[in-house]
């Protein structure tokens, strides 16, 4: 994955990644219209498909609801990269497919704009920008394999058709 980078600070919670007045639709891209937008009122017009999100620490924080990491998947970013993510979110992150990395250093490094690349096989992150490589523990191989899936649901999907 490879991306410009837009940068948030610490404690983003669900309601600032979409905000609850639009939680009266499940509907993935009505959601991702309105990503981020009491953060930045422009990020939907700012962001491209790839770019990728890199926050501080508790990213997530807040209600339980999968239409937070709904929202930022549907809106093309190709992952988000933080200091640290409320569980909760993270376990929905990855059971929708949208890949989010701990690693704090690289939080702190990047600034809106940089471009970055993520190796989720290797656990890698590097700022092409300031030229800069963070390791990170990869996930493991069954947590890639429900991402490259797209979510939990094509992953058991999948699964399924194989055996069957």
């Amino acid at each position: 994955m490879k991306g410009f980078v837009h940068k948030f600070g610490d404690d983003v919670n669900t309601d600032l990644i979409v905000p609850a007045r639009y939680l009266n639709t499940s509907d993935a891209s009505e959601l991702a219209a309105h990503c981020m937008e009491d953060a930045d009122p422009d990020f939907v017009k700012k962001k491209r498909p790839g770019d990728i999100l890199v926050a501080g620490r508790n990213f997530g924080c807040g209600s339980s609801r999968e239409h937070a990491p709904l929202a930022l998947k549907t809106a093309g970013l190709s992952c988000v990269v933080a200091a640290s993510f409320a569980r909760i979110f993270f376990r929905n992150a990855i059971n929708i497919g949208l890949p989010i990395l701990i690693c704090a250093d690289a939080a702190a490094d990047a600034r809106t704009g940089d471009e970055m690349s993520v190796d989720l096989d290797s656990g890698t992150v590097t700022n092409l920008t300031r030229g800069k490589s963070y390791s990170i523990p990869p996930f493991p191989e069954e947590m890639r394999r429900i991402i490259r899936a797209g979510g939990l649901m094509n992953f058991v999907k999948e699964s399924a058709a194989r055996k069957g």
